[in-house]
């Protein structure tokens, strides 16, 4: 849950010290109620009533949400026995991911009203306010219209005259075309009066304004182009599907509005290149909040020195490096998503285990058997022995013996001897891998995007003060790219993509013959991994049913396909490593590799044409009979 050291409206108005800087709302306490006359009288009044606005933005995914909202999808496995319902369940119920605060939208409108009747604020400060708000409120709308589909457009406060008749303040559904029209149409309206500064982050600019159009219009145009794969997924008034002929429509908004930040009209951005190791690069995208940082469009800020942390550090570090031996590792990425990242000959491949005959390969070092990937790989995902805070994290199952049995305990700290030895030794990792052991790895990987090595970071007192991006630069290219592609631009659209991927290393550049559908999906599943868009990028593609279709996995499953986007993923897999003991071998204390299902994942994801929808609940549809339900409702 956010730590909310903002304001809280209370009818709408408090007042708070004044702001020296942007950022600084964000750190302003409550004095007291004013009259909203007062309170729109001042444009430091005014901020501190947005900065509340700001911080009920509503993000799928997050920080300060926890590690939890990025686990599910078989894209990693929850490592706290608590959680294990992620991986034991057959599937989501209709009613997740749901939507519906329209306290959030009357606030909104409130402001809007408050701010343009306002009379004694200065116009560029007017303008400004006002055009965050409706910035606020498009972004929510999106929200909702990603979930939800179609809903009542509202634009002014509904007012209640006690009359006990409500009909007044009952609206229908819109179309889920007129929700995405409105946010495409709100960013265009605004984005004139929003400052176009690459380095204000926590405020809309010109660039958010444009990154969500441009996403809004590509999401749309895919729900247009491949809703029509899944008819049983749409309502007869529209307020669930978009016609098809409206497609090339919103994909072509899509990259307009793309360009216009690409060609740096809307500011300076620009892909983050600082650090020469491409790996440690990638992963300070998501650390480093200084000016240098051109490529973060729009953030959730945090702040440690005024008290707005989160737990993500706290909740993922690994167990050995961890500040306090508390907490950890709970989110362990999936062998899934890291055989997804290619070799840097452009090409897919699972990790090597063994060779040509079916024998296992061995390693000196365990970071060998990653060698060649894209370096997206390793600025992502904290691989065995990977490195943190200066340390190395240390993680094995177990010694593997010559005849093939396995040596291991259930603690790192539970010594045994190995055979033909009678002194007891470590013969698992501090890290992991145990099957079943909470807060150490089960998939031999630990998350790296957003760690932060700052000291103190993972203390439970403290917390992190890492940024969360919402819209970044590499997004806006490759959802260019992808809106290109789809009006068969592919020349434009693999200029894009190829500025991505050489940032991460892939230096053979892609041919517009090579870029297809697929290749679209896995850029963006690899780039934007644990950032909030794998659900609603299966959902927009109608794809979801199919990559989560209730079956379970095996390991050729696994290994096969790899880059295909119809490719099952329905369980989270691991890679464990084993150190060889068999002196006289040339392989002693060498390293193998196994892929694992951990043994708690006895579920499969399944995606139900009903969850394409989440279900909208009986206490709104009571309220409001106008309220259509959603199909498979």
């Amino acid at each position: 849950m956010k730590k909310i050291f903002l304001i809280t409206i209370v009818a709408g108005l408090f007042i708070t010290e004044s702001c020296r800087k942007d950022s600084d709302f964000l750190d302003v306490p409550p004095k007291q109620v004013l009259p909203t006359e007062l309170a729109f009288s001042d444009p430091a009044l005014v901020l501190s009533i947005l900065g509340d606005l700001y911080n009920r933005t509503v993000d799928f995914s997050g920080l300060d949400n926890g590690w939890a909202s990025f686990v599910d999808f078989s894209e990693a496995f929850p490592s706290e026995n608590g959680s294990y319902f992620f991986v034991q369940r057959t599937g989501w119920g209709f009613g997740e991911w749901s939507s519906w605060d329209y306290t959030y939208i009357r606030d909104l409108n409130l402001f809007i009203q408050r701010a343009t009747a306002a009379t004694k604020l200065a116009d560029a400060d007017k303008k400004r306010f006002i055009a965050e708000a409706r910035f606020l409120r498009a972004n929510y709308y999106f929200e909702l219209v990603k979930r939800m589909g179609g809903v009542p457009l509202i634009t002014e406060p509904l007012e209640y005259d006690y009359s006990g008749n409500v009909t007044s303040l009952q609206k229908p559904r819109a179309k889920e075309s007129e929700i995405y029209d409105f946010v495409i149409s709100e960013a265009e309206a605004i984005k004139g009066d929003l400052p176009n500064d690459v380095n204000t982050k926590s405020r809309a600019t010109t660039g958010a304004a444009l990154a969500m159009e441009a996403r809004a219009a590509l999401y749309a145009g895919s729900i247009a182009k491949y809703g029509v794969t899944t008819p049983q997924v749409s309502l007869p008034g529209n307020e669930v599907g978009i016609p098809s002929a409206l497609a090339a429509g919103y994909y072509t908004k899509a990259l307009t509005a793309a360009q216009v930040i690409i060609t740096q009209t809307a500011g300076s951005y620009q892909l983050y290149r600082v650090l020469p190791d491409l790996s440690d690069n990638f992963a300070a995208v998501f650390l480093d909040k200084s000016t240098v940082n051109q490529e973060a469009i729009f953030i959730e800020d945090f702040k440690a020195n005024a008290g707005k942390t989160h737990g993500f550090t706290t909740n993922d570090q690994p167990f050995s490096i961890s500040d306090e031996g508390l907490d950890a590792g709970r989110l362990n990425p999936s062998l899934n998503l890291v055989e997804a990242f290619e070799k840097l000959d452009n090409t897919y491949a699972p990790i090597p285990t063994k060779d040509a005959s079916g024998n296992p390969i061995y390693y000196t070092n365990q970071l060998d058997i990653f060698a060649g990937r894209d370096a997206r790989l390793a600025g992502t995902v904290l691989l065995p022995n990977g490195l943190f805070k200066g340390k190395r994290t240390d993680v094995w199952a177990g010694y593997q013996l010559a005849d093939g049995s396995i040596l291991t305990s259930n603690d790192a700290g539970n010594l045994k001897p190995l055979p033909g030895t009678t002194t007891p030794v470590q013969v698992t990792g501090k890290d992991g891998v145990i099957n079943g052991q909470e807060f150490r790895t089960q998939t031999g990987f630990y998350i790296r995007k957003y760690l932060d090595p700052t000291v103190g970071s993972g203390r439970r007192g403290r917390g992190s003060d890492v940024a969360f991006i919402r819209y970044r630069y590499a997004e806006v290219l490759l959802n260019a790219a992808e809106a290109a592609f789809e009006l068969g631009q592919t020349g434009i659209a693999i200029g894009y993509i190829n500025q991505v991927r050489a940032r991460a290393g892939l230096v053979t550049p892609l041919t517009a013959g090579d870029l297809t559908f697929d290749r679209i999906v896995h850029e963006r599943r690899v780039e934007l991994a644990f950032e909030g868009h794998t659900l609603f990028d299966m959902k927009r593609w109608r794809l979801a049913h199919v990559v989560w279709d209730g079956n379970q996995m095996s390991v050729t499953d696994l290994v096969s396909n790899i880059g295909n986007a119809r490719k099952r993923n329905t369980q989270p897999y691991g890679l464990w490593p084993y150190k060889y003991y068999n002196p006289g071998s040339p392989n002693n204390n060498k390293w193998l590799f196994k892929e694992v299902l951990p043994s708690p994942v006895t579920g499969a994801n399944r995606f139900q044409l009903g969850n394409y929808y989440s279900q909208i609940g009986n206490d709104i549809l009571s309220a409001n009979p106008l309220i259509v339900k959603q199909p498979n409702q």
